[in-house]
């Protein structure tokens, strides 16, 4: 196991998260790989024998083996179902650290960590990306090229992001209401939303305002970690979380808000990641606990009611790592159904994932589609005209999922749900 000023980079799983599984099946009937395949292998049961053979040195971790652990949405539903409590969300982070640590890692998941290192932490090359995909949107080329491409290239095409307003940049103070702040907040400006989002931040700040916040955005922030950490690569995750541990601690906020169900997960578990870090443990710890998504943020304020209404009927994505990491599930609804006019519509199985989970819809697509097919059929039984949901990955999945099906139809985030009924 690698070792770096004196803690470690790298976290084999544990023989005692490991032996906590014992092979119930319960969690089988709630994983999506599972559900869509039916074999052992694409299973959380299966991937824990798999994981914990590749630890102990029984197999080496060849394109096959690896193959099953990187089929895996990371959903972490089995882990919200497990009646045993095991950690598969983060034996799932563990095992592939140490995997891409040690040299024996697949060529393709080497390449992976190097092409994310090279794009994702850097802002001024992902708003570049922004502004080359708004120009292919809005010329025409991509309604051009999605007619005559090949299904592989205008699949891949459709799962491009509706880009909404220009890119967002945190520079410190971004609003006050006109009354004395009842709240000082920080804003996760994030790598996806404030690149691909930025009108879902602008609404963010707006409600926050609307409740009597003041928001800052610290400059010297930086993208979570979350893709990172998924995809093995933990020294490139640890680095960042410092530096935002720096960045926030040092800002004097109240709490630290979060609008991307995915991002908020890693930054509650800092303290998981940086727990040998002698210096930056017990500060990776408090930070967490500053950290609030919007809805959660929101309702325990308590938030204020919307006067006027939208006439919308909306079915609700619980985001995995908001639902399922975070146990998040209720407050999403609450904001929802304070809107008057506005009538929510479960779906069959909103928990379920829609196939996003970070970049699984570009490095599995073929799986990612085929779960996505899943979710839209139950999205198409309520009817509903807008889907809501709290994470970017997923409105970028979900918006491709209505394009497949040739129906119309809108995907939000709630906080933007309640900012349109704010300024009704």
């Amino acid at each position: 196991m690698a070792e770096k000023s004196g803690f470690r980079t790298t976290f084999a799983p544990t023989d005692v998260d490991l032996s906590r599984c014992v092979h119930c099946g319960l969690c089988l009937q709630s994983c999506p790989t599972y559900l869509e395949l039916g074999l052992e292998t694409e299973s959380p049961r299966g991937r824990l024998y798999l994981m914990k053979a590749i630890a102990k040195g029984r197999i080496e971790p060849t394109p096959t083996a690896a193959g099953h652990i990187d089929l895996c949405l990371q959903c972490r539903n089995c882990e919200a179902v497990c009646p045993s409590g095991v950690p598969f969300g983060a034996i799932m982070e563990d095992a592939r650290a140490d995997i891409l640590s040690s040299g024996r890692a697949p060529l393709s998941w080497r390449l992976r960590a190097f092409l994310l290192r090279q794009t994702i932490p850097h802002p001024r090359r992902l708003r570049l990306l922004a502004t080359l995909l708004r120009l292919y949107q809005r010329s025409g080329l991509r309604a051009l090229a999605e007619r005559f491409l090949p299904r592989r290239l205008r699949e891949a095409s459709q799962l491009a992001p509706e880009l909404r307003g220009l890119p967002f940049s945190p520079r410190g103070v971004m609003a006050r209401p006109q009354a004395p702040a009842l709240r000082r907040v920080a804003l996760v400006a994030g790598c996806m939303m404030a690149a691909a989002y930025g009108d879902i931040h602008r609404a963010t700040a707006r409600v926050l305002v609307h409740n009597g916040c003041e928001v800052i955005s610290p400059p010297d922030q930086a993208c979570c970690g979350s893709l990172f950490s998924h995809n093995g690569d933990r020294p490139t995750a640890m680095a960042l979380a410092r530096r935002n541990i720096d960045a926030f601690l040092a800002a004097g906020v109240d709490a630290i808000i979060i609008n991307a169900a995915g991002c908020g997960a890693a930054l509650k578990e800092y303290g998981h990641l940086l727990a040998d870090d002698p210096t930056y443990g017990e500060k990776a710890r408090s930070f967490s606990a500053m950290v609030k998504d919007i809805s959660e943020f929101l309702v325990e304020l308590p938030f204020q009611p919307p006067a006027t209404g939208i006439d919308a009927t909306v079915t609700y994505q619980d985001s995995c790592h908001l639902g399922h990491a975070q146990g998040i599930r209720s407050q999403p609804r609450q904001i929802l159904e304070s809107i008057p006019g506005l009538r929510l519509l479960e779906m069959a199985h909103p928990d379920r994932c829609c196939g996003s989970a970070g970049i699984y819809n570009l490095t599995n697509r073929e799986m990612s589609l085929q779960v996505l097919d899943s979710k839209m059929a139950e999205v198409s039984e309520t009817s509903a005209q807008i889907i809501a949901t709290s994470n970017p990955g997923c409105i970028l999945q979900l918006e491709a999922g209505l394009k497949r099906q040739g129906r119309r139809g809108r995907v939000f985030h709630v906080v933007e749900l309640l900012d349109q009924a704010y300024q009704a």
